[in-house]
Protein backbone atom coordinates (compact mmCIF):
# COMPACT_ATOMS: atom_id res chain seq x y z
CA UNK A 1 0.00 0.00 0.00
CA UNK A 2 1.61 3.57 -1.31
CA UNK A 3 0.59 6.07 0.88
CA UNK A 4 0.10 10.12 -0.91
CA UNK A 5 1.83 12.98 0.10
CA UNK A 6 0.69 16.53 0.06
CA UNK A 7 2.22 18.18 -3.55
CA UNK A 8 4.35 20.97 -2.67
CA UNK A 9 7.15 22.25 -0.74
CA UNK A 10 8.10 20.48 2.59
CA UNK A 11 10.65 21.86 4.88
CA UNK A 12 12.77 19.96 7.68
CA UNK A 13 11.85 20.33 11.05
CA UNK A 14 15.41 20.32 12.70
CA UNK A 15 14.24 19.91 15.97
CA UNK A 16 12.49 17.13 15.26
CA UNK A 17 14.80 15.37 13.00
CA UNK A 18 18.52 12.99 13.48
CA UNK A 19 21.09 11.73 11.48
CA UNK A 20 23.84 10.12 13.25
CA UNK A 21 26.84 7.54 12.19
CA UNK A 22 27.84 4.83 13.49
CA UNK A 23 31.65 2.98 12.96
CA UNK A 24 33.46 0.55 14.09
CA UNK A 25 36.80 0.57 15.62
CA UNK A 26 39.86 -0.26 17.22
CA UNK A 27 39.51 -3.18 15.41
CA UNK A 28 35.92 -3.84 15.38
CA UNK A 29 35.70 -4.19 18.89
CA UNK A 30 34.17 -0.56 19.63
CA UNK A 31 31.52 1.13 17.91
CA UNK A 32 31.68 4.65 17.55
CA UNK A 33 28.59 6.71 17.37
CA UNK A 34 27.52 10.01 16.77
CA UNK A 35 24.48 12.71 16.05
CA UNK A 36 24.85 15.52 13.70
CA UNK A 37 22.85 18.55 15.88
CA UNK A 38 23.09 21.08 12.89
CA UNK A 39 20.68 20.05 10.00
CA UNK A 40 18.61 21.69 7.52
CA UNK A 41 16.74 20.69 4.72
CA UNK A 42 13.38 21.13 1.83
CA UNK A 43 11.95 18.67 0.13
CA UNK A 44 9.30 19.06 -3.17
CA UNK A 45 6.56 16.60 -3.67
CA UNK A 46 4.97 16.73 -7.53
CA UNK A 47 1.57 16.21 -8.62
CA UNK A 48 2.93 12.21 -9.46
CA UNK A 49 4.05 11.70 -6.07
CA UNK A 50 7.63 11.89 -6.60
CA UNK A 51 10.01 14.06 -4.82
CA UNK A 52 13.39 15.97 -5.19
CA UNK A 53 14.85 17.68 -2.19
CA UNK A 54 18.04 18.19 0.42
CA UNK A 55 19.53 17.93 3.45
CA UNK A 56 22.84 19.37 4.61
CA UNK A 57 24.40 19.02 7.68
CA UNK A 58 27.10 21.24 9.55
CA UNK A 59 30.10 19.24 9.33
CA UNK A 60 31.27 20.62 12.77
CA UNK A 61 28.31 19.94 14.80
CA UNK A 62 28.79 16.06 14.82
CA UNK A 63 28.83 15.03 18.62
CA UNK A 64 30.36 11.60 19.71
CA UNK A 65 30.24 12.70 22.94
CA UNK A 66 34.09 12.75 23.55
CA UNK A 67 35.86 16.14 22.61
CA UNK A 68 39.09 14.93 21.58
CA UNK A 69 37.57 12.56 19.20
CA UNK A 70 35.51 15.11 17.66
CA UNK A 71 38.10 17.70 17.15
CA UNK A 72 39.71 14.64 15.29
CA UNK A 73 36.91 14.08 13.06
CA UNK A 74 36.68 17.73 12.14
CA UNK A 75 40.38 17.80 10.78
CA UNK A 76 41.87 17.20 7.65
CA UNK A 77 42.02 12.98 8.38
CA UNK A 78 38.04 13.16 8.18
CA UNK A 79 35.59 16.10 7.51
CA UNK A 80 37.63 18.61 7.28
CA UNK A 81 35.57 21.09 7.94
CA UNK A 82 37.38 24.40 7.96
CA UNK A 83 37.75 23.52 4.14
CA UNK A 84 33.84 21.94 3.76
CA UNK A 85 32.10 22.79 6.21
CA UNK A 86 29.01 21.04 5.06
CA UNK A 87 27.67 17.33 3.99
CA UNK A 88 24.91 17.42 2.02
CA UNK A 89 22.56 14.54 0.30
CA UNK A 90 20.94 16.07 -3.21
CA UNK A 91 17.67 13.78 -3.87
CA UNK A 92 17.43 13.05 -7.26
CA UNK A 93 14.61 11.04 -7.01
CA UNK A 94 12.26 9.51 -4.06
CA UNK A 95 9.57 7.04 -5.41
CA UNK A 96 6.90 5.77 -3.63
CA UNK A 97 6.63 2.41 -3.68
CA UNK A 98 4.74 -0.40 -1.52
CA UNK A 99 4.39 -0.75 2.18
CA UNK A 100 5.46 3.08 2.95
CA UNK A 101 8.48 1.95 1.17
CA UNK A 102 10.10 5.45 -0.67
CA UNK A 103 13.23 4.58 -3.11
CA UNK A 104 15.55 7.47 -2.73
CA UNK A 105 18.13 8.42 -5.14
CA UNK A 106 20.73 11.08 -4.97
CA UNK A 107 24.27 12.60 -4.57
CA UNK A 108 26.08 12.69 -1.18
CA UNK A 109 28.65 14.93 -1.05
CA UNK A 110 31.21 14.84 1.74
CA UNK A 111 34.77 16.93 1.69
CA UNK A 112 33.97 18.70 -1.72
CA UNK A 113 33.68 14.96 -3.48
CA UNK A 114 30.19 13.43 -4.66
CA UNK A 115 29.23 10.38 -5.46
CA UNK A 116 26.00 8.54 -5.98
CA UNK A 117 23.78 7.11 -3.43
CA UNK A 118 20.91 5.23 -3.12
CA UNK A 119 18.77 3.42 -0.59
CA UNK A 120 14.87 2.47 0.54
CA UNK A 121 13.26 5.01 3.18
CA UNK A 122 10.50 4.24 5.14
CA UNK A 123 7.52 6.60 5.93
CA UNK A 124 7.05 6.56 9.29
CA UNK A 125 3.98 9.41 9.66
CA UNK A 126 2.19 11.47 7.25
CA UNK A 127 -0.67 13.72 7.40
CA UNK A 128 -1.37 16.57 5.66
CA UNK A 129 1.09 18.60 7.51
CA UNK A 130 3.56 16.32 8.39
CA UNK A 131 5.96 13.37 7.30
CA UNK A 132 8.42 12.11 9.17
CA UNK A 133 11.23 9.47 7.01
CA UNK A 134 13.32 6.95 8.25
CA UNK A 135 16.56 5.31 6.54
CA UNK A 136 19.51 3.56 7.21
CA UNK A 137 22.35 3.09 4.47
CA UNK A 138 26.47 2.30 4.57
CA UNK A 139 28.92 4.41 3.32
CA UNK A 140 32.44 3.83 1.91
CA UNK A 141 34.23 6.52 4.07
CA UNK A 142 37.41 5.78 1.66
CA UNK A 143 35.29 7.22 -1.31
CA UNK A 144 35.31 10.66 0.26
CA UNK A 145 38.49 10.71 0.79
CA UNK A 146 38.58 9.93 4.54
CA UNK A 147 41.23 7.19 4.07
CA UNK A 148 43.12 8.00 8.06
CA UNK A 149 43.40 4.52 8.94
CA UNK A 150 46.25 4.78 11.53
CA UNK A 151 47.64 0.44 12.83
CA UNK A 152 44.36 -0.34 10.79
CA UNK A 153 41.78 0.29 13.59
CA UNK A 154 38.98 1.50 11.64
CA UNK A 155 37.60 -1.26 8.78
CA UNK A 156 35.11 -1.53 7.04
CA UNK A 157 31.89 1.24 6.31
CA UNK A 158 30.19 3.61 8.26
CA UNK A 159 26.50 3.35 8.97
CA UNK A 160 24.06 6.08 8.65
CA UNK A 161 20.97 6.80 10.21
CA UNK A 162 17.76 9.28 9.63
CA UNK A 163 14.80 9.97 11.06
CA UNK A 164 13.58 13.04 9.19
CA UNK A 165 10.43 14.82 10.01
CA UNK A 166 9.34 17.57 7.31
CA UNK A 167 6.29 20.08 7.54
CA UNK A 168 4.46 21.41 4.90
CA UNK A 169 5.19 24.84 4.25
CA UNK A 170 2.34 27.52 3.60
CA UNK A 171 1.41 28.39 0.54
Amino acid sequence: MSVAVETGTWQLDPARSTVGVQHKTMWGMVTVKGIFTGLKGEGEVSPDGSASGSITLAATSLDTENAKRDTHLRSPHFFDADRHPEITFAVRSATPGDDRAIQVAGQLTVRGISRPQSFTAHLTEASADAVTLVAEFTVDREQFGMGWNQLGMIRGRTTVTASLHFVHAAS
